[in-house]
């Protein structure tokens, strides 16, 4: 067992085995209520304990065939027994990481350009068709709910919404890690001189929130209406379409302007707002449970990076996990799994240590 593992897999078999007594233990079922959490909480320990103890029985077997390695069945099955540990070892890990109560959902996912304007909007437009691209090769399901076009192309801002057809491929908990400031270096289509620019867009993923995920009064709301405009600030509309809904606890406030009528504008900004408090509760139950968390970057800042895309060396760097690779254009075409798995594995880390 490695190092890493055992301290937390020692304080698992303790926590099931003092479980495993309560329940045991006749006065414990005189409180209902208390008997229900220990049993939760047994049930939930039960597939990490069964994990560990076949991880220790292997453990002992490849120590019985490595003393006898000079027989050649014996070291063929110190072989097949040394592979067993790695996954086993790579299902305890998994295991013992504290799972976000939201990894399991859909997302709405927004991204906003921010320095470099027109350059910027350009910029945002790749990372949309960056993310689109990747939901396809997930199997996912992508929908605009809105959208403001840039002067030249690309986007001032956009939000989507993304949706697995399979539970067993979730996209928030994937996704979750996009969060942040990228930054882009490389020379715009207005820049005459050859030179090249740095400028910025801010991604913001949200867990998709159902009704019953968020409670919100009406009487918490303020409802404002204007006519849509289109690029430059013309507007586009002559009726009062364009909605705006301010949640006065939270100060939390959407505009949504994509759609024709006031109805449906202000059903996809109630979903976009549903989505921003179920984030914003998620994170306030993250900071009460001191758990770390990285916190993604509502503010388009060049200096709060979270990841780097520089096109004269065809190359992204992930200032977060420390990926780097030559492989830009495919990264840009949707080839997302290698980028992100190095941010779940660093994740999966920092929560195996601990807050510290």
């Amino acid at each position: 067992m490695s190092e890493t593992l055992g301290t937390p897999t020692d304080n698992a078999l303790s926590e099931y085995a003092d479980l495993e007594a309560a329940l045991a233990d006749p006065t414990v079922h005189g409180d209902q209520a208390r008997a229900r959490e220990l049993g939760r909480r047994y049930a939930e320990l039960g597939p990490l304990v069964a994990a560990i103890r076949e991880q220790q029985t292997v453990q002992a077997d490849l120590a019985a065939a490595q003393e006898m390695a000079e027989d050649r069945e014996m070291a063929e099955m110190a072989e097949v027994l040394t592979e067993q540990l790695g996954e086993l070892e790579v299902r305890v890990r998994d295991l013992l990481v504290p799972r976000d109560p939201a990894d399991g959902k859909d997302c709405l996912l927004e991204v906003k350009a921010g320095e470099g304007g027109d350059e910027s909007a350009l910029f945002a437009g790749d990372l949309v068709r960056m993310y689109t691209r990747y939901a396809e090769r997930r199997g996912w399901k992508t929908e605009l709910i809105s959208a403001t076009e840039g002067e030249l192309g690309g986007y001032k801002d956009i939000q989507l919404a993304v949706k697995s057809r399979d539970p067993a491929n979730p996209v928030f908990g994937r996704l979750k890690y996009e969060g942040g400031v990228h930054r882009v270096q490389r020379v715009p289509v207005t820049e005459s001189q050859g030179r090249i620019h740095t400028s910025a867009a801010g991604v913001l993923v949200l867990p998709e929130a159902e009704e019953v995920d968020v409670t919100i009064d009406a009487s918490d709301l303020r409802i404002d209406v204007y006519r849509s405009s289109g690029p430059g600030g013309q507007s586009v509309n002559t009726t009062d379409s364009a909605v705006r809904i301010t949640h006065l606890p939270t100060g939390v406030t959407v505009a949504m302007q994509n759609e024709k009528s006031q109805l449906q504008n202000k059903e996809a900004g109630m979903r976009v707002l549903r989505a921003r408090l179920l984030a914003l509760a998620l994170e306030e139950q993250a900071a009460k449970d001191s758990a770390v968390r990285g916190a993604q970057i509502r503010t388009v800042d060049r200096s709060e990076k979270v990841r780097t895309y520089n096109y004269p060396d065809n190359r992204v760097a992930d200032h977060r996990s420390g990926y780097k690779a030559n492989n830009l254009t495919s990264v840009l075409d949707g080839d997302l799994d290698a980028v992100i798995q190095s941010l779940v594995d660093a994740d999966t880390t920092a929560k195996l240590q601990g807050p510290g």
